[in-house]
């Protein structure tokens, strides 16, 4: 299966001033196709929703066209999609809501694997309610999550974990811990955001209630999605303004949205849709787009593993390197430690040669606490869509360098 990567790093006007980026997992750089059709928006009549004037179509319509997007690219429905500044505002807002029928002796799941946005917000909700969190741990020599059966009772309300860690690149089997957590009557928050950038997302394959991702991850501009069923939706009550909406999703988004980000959400999945192809980032007029992210992303995959593996295998050469990514199933996303050195430092040093690879816990605390690198973390390198060999290559050198130095 080809990848077309040369046409794919044409599309992206930051990697003209030649630096290798391996800082995706705190957000990708962003394709034309995004950049344009966010500047069309606001360069088009723009209002408040509605479908009087053409200022309101055009909100309409692009608000419609983004909820559509990231049901195609989860596998949602587009009345389930709730957008918002950030995935931990979402996380935020909804452990809020979710978490008003809490009481003492309810017990809630996080793992120390996941981002503190997935943790933070119901480790707090809890203790609101007065209920117990019950750890979910996972093995520092493996980077596997443990046995979820450990944690589980008939008191769990809710199970909150990461479909792929930001910080190792772990993939917990999160559709049989979803399975043990709905069969102990639990419902299940899964958060997306690093797994939605690296393969096929299908929230309802995975069996989450909840499950969140950030456009700017995968390409798209700066905000926060969470989807769920419409149904779900339904049985939740924001705290909200008198005279807005009480539709779902509606209710639960406040004020005005940013029409022009949703305009490049939508271009962010449909460049997605064909990234690496024959086409480059262009559309198929009339193929189910999701049908072309499940392919598309058959194509990133294979060629983000032939880069990891170069990858690994020059790190393996270099004295002293510690790769803390070690499960079985995870995204290309690598946490390095040097013996002796500084990472901040292997951080500036790279960087001064135009390698960008930051250094940091990442808001992965609780798992850079559990690896022993306390709240320093580690070096961090993340492969992306747009990376290629010579960008490793360079990487690989310059730690050699760092390493000499």
């Amino acid at each position: 299966m080809s990848y077309d990567i040369d046409a794919v790093r044409g599309d992206f006007p930051a990697l003209v001033n030649g630096s290798a980026h391996f800082d995706g997992p705190g957000g990708t750089q962003t394709p034309r196709q995004v950049i344009d059709a966010i500047s069309a928006t606001l360069s088009s009549p723009l209002s408040n929703r509605g479908t009087v004037t053409a200022g309101e179509a055009n909100a309409e319509r692009t608000v419609a066209d983004a909820r559509a997007a990231i049901a195609d690219l989860v596998g949602g429905e587009a009345g389930g999609v709730v957008f918002g500044r950030s995935a931990t505002q979402l996380c935020y807002d909804f452990s809020r809501w979710i978490s008003r029928s809490w009481k003492a002796g309810d017990e809630v799941v996080v793992t120390r694997l996941d981002h503190d946005s997935n943790v933070r917000p119901w480790v707090q909700a809890a203790a609101r309610a007065g209920a117990t969190v019950r750890w979910l741990d996972f093995d520092p020599e493996t980077s596997e999550l443990d046995n979820i059966g450990t944690v589980l009772s008939d008191r769990t309300k809710l199970v909150a974990v990461t479909a792929a860690s930001n910080l190792i690149g772990t993939k917990p089997p999160v559709a049989s811990i979803a399975a043990r957590a709905h069969a102990a009557g639990a419902v299940v928050y899964v958060d997306g955001v690093h797994f939605t950038a690296h393969a096929a997302a299908d929230m309802n394959a995975l069996g989450a209630d909840f499950y969140s991702c950030s456009p700017y991850k995968f390409l798209g501009p700066h905000l926060g999605a969470l989807i769920a069923s419409p149904a779900m939706l339904e049985s939740l009550q924001p705290d909200k303004l008198l005279p807005s909406t009480n539709e779902v999703p509606e209710r639960f988004e406040f004020g005005t949205l940013p029409y022009e980000l949703l305009a490049g959400v939508a271009a962010a999945v449909d460049y997605l849709s064909t990234i690496g192809g024959e086409r480059g980032g262009a559309k198929p007029a009339g193929a189910p787009r999701r049908g072309q992210l499940v392919d598309a992303f058959s194509r990133l995959e294979e060629h983000e593993d032939a880069l990891l593996a170069r990858l690994e295998q020059g790190l393996a050469t270099l004295p002293g390197v510690t790769v803390h990514s070690r499960a079985a199933h995870r995204t290309p996303t690598l946490l390095l430690t040097i013996a002796g050195r500084n990472m901040t430092d292997a951080t500036r040093f790279l960087a001064a040669r135009d390698v960008d690879a930051p250094s940091s816990n990442f808001y992965a605390l609780e798992a850079s606490r559990r690896l022993g690198l306390g709240d320093d973390g580690g070096l961090r390198v993340g492969l992306a869509p747009y990376t290629n060999s010579d960008d490793v290559d360079r990487l690989l050198a310059g730690l050699a360098d760092f390493l000499s130095a």
